[in-house]
């Protein structure tokens, strides 16, 4: 009897270490194997042409490179490509929008490694996913949820923010200044600068100091990989 074919995985991470501990334990996997590894989205969009994956594995990046629109993109060029994320931020707060981008699943990085495989698993199946922390494995419905099935927890703090103004709130908050958010989305500082005054009319914040500050404390509480650093 014929061996059934081995699901082809991508793994998308600028971090050596952990890319190669993705693809050992990925490929311990009964019927899952790693055909390749890119450290950048163009070396992502190289591979992709060349091994045709059935899976893509790819860690949460913002700022240049930006995975989230680069999902969106994938989705269009490539839409049977299934694509599994990962990242250090809550699911409350990341799994919705990572799940409108295009993601069939989202993954923290602090689960466990035995989740993985599950995740990939469901995903296969034709599942959506969650991780486990949010309380529910896996959402049939697609990213195009009504507002009253929304997933996220803590999201309306950031909830009247659009997409753009959300991406530039995590970026300040994750400590970059204007200058360097333009540098990372590609824009203008006056363009950033618009888009701060929007989030603080939004938010009800009445300085950029307000804003730092705010948007500092949020991707604080909102990153476990963060919370277990200051333990």
């Amino acid at each position: 009897m014929k061996n059934p074919a081995k699901t082809r995985i991508l793994v998308l991470d600028e971090q050596p270490m952990i890319r190669y501990g993705i693809s050992v334990y990925l490929n311990s996997q009964p019927n899952m194997i790693v055909c390749g590894e890119a450290d950048s989205i163009p070396d992502a969009r190289s591979k992709i042409s060349e091994y045709k994956p059935d899976l893509l594995l790819t860690a949460l990046r913002l700022g240049i490179g930006d995975s989230l629109e680069f999902i969106k993109a994938l989705k269009v060029q490539a839409p049977g490509l299934l694509i599994l994320m990962y990242a250090a931020f809550t699911e409350s707060i990341f799994a919705e929008w990572a799940l409108r981008a295009g993601a069939n699943g989202y993954l923290m990085k602090t689960a466990a490694k035995e989740e993985l495989p599950t995740a990939i698993r469901a995903v296969l199946r034709g599942q959506i996913y969650v991780g486990r922390d949010l309380g529910m494995h896996t959402f049939q419905e697609s990213s195009g949820t009504s507002e009253q099935d929304r997933v996220s927890g803590n999201l309306p703090v950031i909830d009247n923010l659009s997409a753009r103004e959300t991406h530039v709130f995590l970026l300040i908050g994750s400590g970059r200044d204007t200058k360097k958010v333009a540098h990372s989305l590609r824009l203008r500082a006056k363009t950033i600068e618009t888009h701060c005054e929007k989030i603080k009319r939004k938010l009800g914040l009445n300085s950029g100091r307000q804003l730092v500050e705010h948007a500092i404390k949020f991707v604080d509480e909102n990153s476990l990989l963060k919370r277990a650093r200051s333990r």
